[in-house]
């Protein structure tokens, strides 16, 4: 099977419909499917409920897509770094589902797991709680949390080989293999391809069975969301 497609739009092709739900990994800027991102805006299909950490700033990464209207819902974490993202939320015309970082990221682990819902401390007494199922287990209080899948994952790797077994460069790694566990299909961006054998197992932080399609971006542009440095 061949997995690797000559760009991104051929990547997503079929794969992308008005409506559909898409896992999107990344942490801020920090290892997210940019290419992907790009051609999936290019489709022009709307009404997307996208969960990622965030969404991206203004002008690049998810951002660019709450301008062209075609996220209807956000499943994050994290609002600052995105005025359009903030002004939206704040005007009643984005629908948002403010989610701790930490139950993000076991929503999707568990959602990948085949796991339907799970129970966590996070949460409990305040609004994240409200209309959730609360249980106590010895002593403390806890509050339900339902998983996530999505119909399409799109994730950002260092390296694949063609089987799609992938690495990650540091933290650029984030909600990528969450994301990629979590969709019922996933598409992975990646900056260099490798024959079968070239990565020795113990470097592979995600098999190949998890990743349908990859695509080569070997130049990305790997913006910094936010510098600061010495006065």
């Amino acid at each position: 099977m061949n997995k690797i497609y000559p760009n991104a739009h051929a990547a997503l092709e079929g794969l992308v419909a008005d409506g559909i739900s898409i896992a999107s990994g990344g942490f801020g800027l920090c290892g997210i499917p940019e290419a992907l991102i790009a051609a999936l805006g290019e489709t022009g299909k709307r009404g997307f409920t996208v969960i990622s950490n965030n969404c991206g700033v203004d002008d690049f990464g998810l951002g660019p897509l709450l301008y062209s209207r075609q996220i209807d819902k956000m499943i994050s974490s994290y609002v600052g770094g995105n005025k359009e993202f903030e002004r939206q939320y704040l005007a009643g015309e984005l629908q948002l589902e403010f989610t701790p970082q930490g139950t993000l990221a076991e929503k999707l682990r568990a959602g990948g797991a085949g796991i339907p819902a799970f129970f966590t401390r996070t949460g409990y007494g305040t609004q994240i709680a409200e209309g959730k199922e609360t249980r106590q287990f010895d002593g403390e209080w806890y509050v339900m949390e339902r998983s996530l899948t999505a119909d399409l994952a799109l994730i950002k790797g260092a390296r694949a080989d063609r089987a799609g077994n992938l690495t990650f460069n540091k933290t650029a790694r984030n909600f990528n293999p969450l994301c990629a566990k979590a969709g019922r299909v996933c598409v992975a961006e990646v900056e260099e391809i490798v024959e079968v054998g070239e990565l020795a197992p113990d470097e592979i932080h995600l098999p190949g069975i998890y990743v349908q399609r990859l695509v080569l971006n070997a130049n990305p542009q790997k913006r910094i969301e936010m510098r600061t440095t010495r006065s």
